[in-house]
């Protein structure tokens, strides 16, 4: 008996190590950090999170590195303290950042690399030999490579080839779809990780985050366009056959038509925000012409009477004016007829009253919000599926897919706990003896 819970305890503590992932994103309007990992089942499961105001970020590029230093430390340390009750002790040491904003560029490119053993199959070292000379792409001045991401391999005179590991061929060759970033907008990033006390395990474009968390394998084979609303900016991603084909960054976000907000109606900035939130819809003929909203006045004057519906149609304006431009960039990728699964709206800006209608009406594609619970199995906090996280969510699963171990969790020390149980068990087997020896002993045991 013995034996077996030291066996238990054993099993125990090695049993529960687990490789968990950090998602940084470092948005306009907020800073969020999300753990998790993978459960014994191989689902995501969110141990925790942490959220600040990101006051040095404009239009997703970071414009103040120590106001967002600080923003970035305060969504930490809410990450660990979330998991303050956990079962795991975790040390964040390196984080998955999510990259976004205006100096984003993409382009495609074409690449061959020549086999020297003719006679051996065509191994993963020649491909990653094959993306690695293809980062070497000459490009602007000040511009960065972010990611190489293969689309179709061709293998001597075979084309359209998935996967060409194991084939046969002299020489191989795919077209990339690359993604480019200013130098400075990437150092900035980087900075502020690093003078936060933390190492880059990997620089993820937002977007490709965004569709770990909220698309299906189905839609990504059949067609479909992401479209991330965040704060400072809308970012767009289309596939088509499980692969991307076209991405973008429009410069418009839920900022702008907060901004609106104040012009139209009058308002404060932090009253517009509230109304968009709470009374904002992307349809105005969905509101009654007789539904008023009232706001305090400015130090004591008389309270302001918002039209729902006047604020309906400031919203609707800047909305349509930002699917107009998502709209041009699928025909701009030419599979503007060939998208059946339509669109999915994500990002904090998705959680509009009647967004999905206008957006079927303004691009005549189906749509449907994106919640990043698709991939999930569980999480400790209840908010993490809504869409303004499904970035945060994204680099945790791209990070689970593609980096190595960047946290180790171990659990909290049980053995001192078996062993006094195994202490107590073994008293009273003690006592029990002694007590059928003799009776008196049962005077002590009490």
């Amino acid at each position: 008996m013995d034996h077996t819970t030291a066996k238990s305890a054993t099993e125990s503590k090695v049993g529960s190590i687990r490789k968990v992932v950090v998602g940084l994103d470092i948005g306009t309007t907020k800073v969020c950090a999300i753990v998790g990992c993978k459960n014994e089942h191989g689902k995501i499961e969110i141990l925790g999170m942490g959220r600040a105001e990101s006051l040095g970020v404009i239009r997703g590029e970071v414009r103040n590195i120590d106001k967002t230093v600080k923003a970035v430390r305060e969504a930490i340390d809410k990450a660990k303290a979330s998991m303050s009750n956990s079962k795991f002790r975790i040390e964040i040491n390196s984080v998955h950042v999510g990259i976004a904003g205006q100096h984003i560029k993409s382009l495609q490119h074409r690449n061959s690399i020549s086999r020297a053993k003719l006679e051996d199959e065509i191994s993963k070292e020649d491909v990653e030999r094959l993306i690695r000379d293809t980062h070497n792409l000459a490009l602007p001045a000040g511009d960065e490579i972010i990611h190489v991401l293969p689309q179709e391999y061709q293998v001597d005179d075979f084309t359209d080839v998935p996967d060409p590991v194991g084939m046969s061929g002299v020489r191989l060759s795919a077209n990339f779809h690359i993604i480019t970033g200013h130098v400075d907008a990437i150092k900035n990033i980087t900075k502020s990780v690093h003078r936060s006390g933390l190492d880059i395990a990997e620089l993820i474009l937002e977007p490709l985050s965004s569709s770990e968390a909220v698309l299906t394998p189905e839609e990504l084979e059949a067609g479909v366009c992401l479209v991330d609303i965040g704060g400072g900016t809308t970012d767009v991603a289309i596939f088509k056959n499980g692969i991307i084909r076209h991405t973008a960054v429009i410069p418009f976000g839920g900022n702008v038509i907060t901004d609106d907000i104040v012009d139209g109606c009058q308002v404060l900035r932090n009253q517009a925000e509230l109304l968009k939130i709470k009374f904002g819809s992307a349809l105005a003929d969905e509101n009654k012409e007789n539904e008023i909203v009232c706001i305090p006045g400015f130090h004591g004057r008389q309270p302001k009477e918002v039209s729902v519906k006047n604020l309906a149609m400031v919203i609707q304006a800047r909305v349509e004016e930002i699917f107009e431009s998502v709209l041009y960039e699928i025909k701009s990728s030419g599979l503007d007829k060939k998208l059946n699964a339509g669109i999915v709206i994500t990002g904090g800006g998705s959680q509009l009253k009647h967004l999905d209608k206008l957006v079927e009406y303004v691009t005549s594609l189906d749509s449907r919000i994106g919640y990043p619970n698709v991939h999930i199995a569980q999480s400790i906090v209840d908010e993490i599926k809504s869409p303004m996280y499904a970035t945060g969510v994204g680099l945790v699963i791209k990070g689970l897919k593609n980096g190595e171990d960047e946290v180790i969790v171990e659990p909290e020390p049980e053995t001192v706990k078996k062993k006094t149980d195994s202490n107590f068990f073994t008293k009273i087997i003690e006592r029990s003896k002694m007590w059928l020896n003799d009776e008196e002993d049962m005077k002590d045991f009490s």
